[in-house]
């Protein structure tokens, strides 16, 4: 298996990207494929834009996602997903989170928040799964968990056994959010 599969995490800062982005890389690792992981905060601590790339196959030598071979897009909020669309390969997977995070020129009166996003990606990518990660992660007992939500649904998306998905989940989640995190994986795993 030489082929290189390429995931895109987008989101908000705050929002657990980047401990989503460690679970799957994690996951990957311990169902021995060799994973290279990139990051970028864009003034991610005052709700900047934060992007992961996360790489895996037998052999990677790059951590970077060429624009246009995304094989995956893991959007945490609507607008960073819409933003990051053109790095998805032709006939690419997308998971997005129903969420929408007003940026600073929303906030500050300088623009709107753009409309009907989910459907703008669904028009370009019919088998886009959108699903309400707050909602899911406090039905599963907290709305922080909503970054486990989405890792459940992209799990179903790869061909990763599930003990290495929650093995992951146990190394990097502290134990007192442990149990809440399982629940909120095996909601987004089921809804997707």
């Amino acid at each position: 298996m030489s082929k290189i599969t390429n995931i895109l995490l987008v989101g908000v800062g705050g929002q657990g990207t980047l401990l989503a982005s460690e679970i799957l890389s994690e996951a990957l690792k311990q169902a021995g494929f060799d994973v290279k992981k990139s990051e970028i905060h864009g003034m991610s601590q005052r709700g900047g834009s934060v992007v992961s790339h996360v790489r895996f196959g037998k052999e990677v030598h790059s951590p970077i996602i060429p624009e246009g071979e995304a094989d995956i897009l893991l959007g945490f909020e609507l607008l960073e997903s819409y933003r990051y669309l053109p790095l998805l390969k032709k006939g690419g997977k997308v998971v997005v989170n129903d969420l929408k995070i007003n940026p600073s020129i929303v906030s500050t009166g300088g623009g709107s928040y753009p409309e009907g996003l989910a459907d703008k990606i669904r028009r370009s990518f019919p088998d886009c799964i959108v699903l309400d990660g707050a909602e899911l992660a406090i039905s599963a007992g907290s709305a922080k968990a909503a970054n486990t939500v989405l890792i459940g649904a992209l799990s179903k998306q790869l061909d990763i056994d599930e003990k290495f998905w929650l093995a992951a989940i146990e190394k990097m989640v502290p134990a007192k959010a442990l149990e809440i995190n399982k629940k909120a994986f095996f909601l987004g795993r089921n809804v997707a």
